[in-house]
This record gives structure tokens, C-alpha cells and sequence, in this order.
């Protein structure tokens, strides 16, 4: 039984809406675009209009976009990923026909002055300042570099200093027309309203949005060669990511590997990666996995950072720790456990109604269906120990892994 309910306007774009008894609206607009969308040399773009998209409009200067929903002691804020850009709002019930309002002037009659432009290519030149001092965020973007290497999903989201110094109206302009189509947008409200006026406060400020269907052409990237890359740096410790693509949104296989990433180096301190390395040798301070699917590919990837001479004993602490889980079959009890915690931790993470919405709006976005909690548990409780064995062998080779591993230079 769904929890939730949805509109779809004339355009194509679609009201979620997820009832909950609270004084406090969580919104978000999801738009399908993101940084894979951006044609050569254009890298940064889909996060450069993100920026603008809070500057100026018709009605609004950017003092009046920032204000409108601040005043009321709302909190306006966005985000753009690969494969997505979001706008979202968390507000006190009253105040979510202004904020509606506000979506829709800006998603759709943003003016993007030159002045503008040139001020917030400036603003975005520091944030990549910023993020390259950051090791540990630094070889993230890189290694996805190498791992999609000739390919836009491998982009930096943030672009780079030449592509962002380079970027005009004209490629805003084209980037709007092919990548913001209506019918791969969702406008999602978690609160305490009646649906019937919902659908008529959205109708009212986006009824008129003229529909965009341009059809979207995505390539999936193909599988590099793997391979170890070491880059010098002015680092104190030793950073290192090694990974692989993996299985995309719709693979049969995806719950099995986040259970597994969970159980590998996922959240928590009992992690395996983190008892063997941290616990166990003190190594590390910081070790985990991470798996993150897309439309076509996916990531797998293991970071830690330690101190430059321990590195190597850190690489081959993880090769045993996924040799074990591709030679021995996980046990009953293991099994039972490992999706206990996982399953816990999903249902507290819905606590977070903020985090839950954009989840959510995502999922109508990719599957034109959101699960209940009940449907995710029942997937994640049909995993067997053969299946995690055969994911295992498929993802945690090391003699398939890019790697990649930033030393200090002293």
C-alpha cells in the first residue's frame, strides 16, 4: 500500500505529496539534469545555473530571491548531482503558497544577467579552491575521473577553472532547452495539507509552465582497464580510493551490493573495514566504502587515509578483508545480522523528513514508483548468502579495481 500520492500537470510535471501530522514542510523540485548532461567543454554547467538560479528574475533582485523565505525563518537551499538538480525548502506550514511561488519564479524565469554571472563564476572559481585543498574530496572527483575516463560521467561537478572561465548565456540557454524537460520534473511536499488544495496551489504557479519533452540521450560509459595511479601532492597523510563501476538503478543485483557496502565499510564503527583496519591495527581513522548506483553504471569505491608509510599495509589489509567475502559464503547468522543493522538503519534514516522527500522524489523520478518501507525491507530479506557471494566475485576483484592513491611530496 503507497503512503503517498501524485498529480501530474498538463506539462508533465508531477506533484508528490507524502501526508505528515507536523507544523514543518519539507518541499524539494527535482528537475532530471544534471552534470553528465553537459556537452564537452562545458563542464560545470549544470551546477553554474544551480548558482543562478538564485540571482535575478523578472520580479525578484537576488537580495528579494534570498529574503523571501528567510524572513519567515525558512531555510532555501540547493544541490546538483551527476544525474540531477534540486531545489529545496524546509518552512512552517503557512508559508508554502510563498515558497511554491518562489520555485517557480526562479526555476522558470531566472533572467541570468551577465553581471551575475560574471560575479557567481567567481564565487564557484573559490569553491574549487576550496575543495582542491581537501584532499579527501579532492581524490574522489579524480578517481571518478579515471574510472570514467573520456566520458561526461567522469566530470568534475564543479567543472574546472578553464570550462567554468568559458561558460556563456548561449550554453545556459541550451542546456535549459535540452536537459529541463517537464515531464522529468517532480515537485514533492511532505506535510500537513489536504491533496485536493495542493494540486490546486500547484496548478496555480505551475499550471502555466509550458511543456519541454525533449527527448534525452544519455551514453553509458564503458569499463576502463584497471590500473594504479599514484600522484604526488602537498598532503601530510596518504590518501588512497580504490573502486569500480558497478551495478546501475535498475540492476537486479543493486540491493545485494548496498547490503554488502553496508556490511563491507558502510556506516556505522563495526563495519569490517573499519574493526580490521582502525580497531584492530590503528591504522586508519577514516575508512569506508561507498556505492552510489546511476541510470546506466554505478560506483563502488573503498577510501582510507593514513600515514605514508602505513599505506601499503592498508591496501593489503582490504585485499583480505574482500578476498574473504568472495571465498567464504556468509553464514546464517552473519546474514541475518548484516541486514538487521541494515534495515535499522534505513528505517532511522526516514526520521530524516528532509532526507526522505528528496529520496523519494528521486525514486518517482527513476522508477515512476516510490517503495514503502515495507516493500524495501522485503527485497533487502530475499537477499540469499549465494547471491552476496556472486556479487562479491563480480565487484570486490582487486585485480579488476581503479586505483588510485595521492602521497605526500615532502
Amino acid at each position: 500500500m503507497t503512503d503517498y500520492q501524485v498529480f501530474t500537470l498538463p506539462s508533465g510535471i508531477r506533484l508528490l505529496f507524502k501526508y505528515a501530522a507536523s507544523p514543518i514542510t519539507h518541499c524539494c523540485f527535482m528537475v532530471n539534469a544534471g552534470a553528465r548532461d553537459e556537452a564537452p567543454q562545458q563542464e560545470g554547467l549544470a551546477h553554474f545555473i544551480e548558482h543562478l538560479l538564485f540571482k535575478e528574475t523578472p520580479r525578484r533582485n537576488t537580495s528579494q530571491i534570498l529574503n523571501r523565505l528567510e524572513l519567515v525563518g525558512a531555510d532555501l537551499n540547493a544541490y546538483t548531482t551527476k544525474e540531477y538538480t534540486c531545489i529545496h525548502a524546509s518552512l512552517l506550514n503557512p508559508h508554502l503558497e510563498r515558497t511554491v511561488d518562489l520555485f517557480e519564479d526562479i526555476l522558470f524565469h531566472s533572467t541570468f544577467p551577465e553581471a551575475e554571472l560574471d560575479k557567481e563564476r567567481s564565487v564557484i572559481l573559490d569553491e574549487i579552491a576550496s575543495y582542491q585543498d581537501q584532499p579527501e574530496e579532492a581524490i574522489q572527483d579524480d578517481f571518478e575521473g579515471l574510472l570514467f575516463a573520456g566520458h561526461a560521467m567522469g566530470n568534475n561537478i564543479l567543472g574546472t577553472a578553464e570550462s567554468v572561465n568559458r561558460l556563456t548565456r548561449k550554453d545556459i540557454d541550451q542546456y535549459l532547452a535540452g536537459n529541463y524537460n517537464t515531464h522529468e520534473m517532480v515537485f514533492a511536499v511532505y506535510g500537513n495539507y489536504d491533496f485536493k488544495k495542493l494540486i490546486k496551489l500547484t496548478e496555480k504557479y505551475f499550471g502555466a509552465v509550458k511543456a519541454n519533452t525533449t527527448a534525452k540521450s544519455r551514453i553509458a560509459p564503458l569499463a576502463p582497464a584497471a590500473g594504479l595511479v599514484r600522484q604526488d601532492k602537498p598532503i601530510a597523510q596518504t590518501h588512497c580510493v580504490m573502486g569500480t563501476q558497478a551495478y546501475p538503478t535498475h540492476h537486479a543485483y543493486k540491493n545485494g551490493l548496498l547490503l554488502l557496502n553496508n556490511l563491507l565499510g558502510g556506516m556505522g564503527m563495526s563495519s569490517r573495514l573499519n574493526l580490521e583496519i582502525r580497531e584492530k591495527y590503528g591504522i586508519a581513522y577514516t575508512i569506508e566504502s561507498g556505492y552510489t548506483p546511476f541510470t546506466d553504471t554505478g560506483i563502488f569505491n573503498i577510501y582510507f587515509g593514513t600515514d605514508a608509510e602505513k599505506a601499503e599495509k592498508a591496501i593489503k589489509l582490504v585485499y583480505k578483508e574482500l578476498r574473504k567475502l568472495r571465498e567464504r559464503k556468509l553464514g546464517s547468522l552473519q546474514l541475518h545480522q548484516a541486514k538487521q543493522k541494515f534495515t535499522g538503519q534505513i528505517a532511522l534514516a526516514e526520521e530524516g523528513r528532509l532526507s526522505l522527500i528528496l529520496s523519494m522524489a528521486k525514486s518517482l523520478l527513476d522508477f515512476n514508483y516510490v517503495d514503502s518501507l515495507e516493500e524495501v525491507f522485503a527485497r533487502i530479506n530475499a537477499i540469499t548468502a549465494e547471491d552476496m557471494l556472486t556479487i562479491s566475485n563480480e565487484i570486490l576483484d582487486e585485480n579488476q579495481l581503479t586505483t588510485l592513491i595521492f602521497e605526500p611530496n615532502d
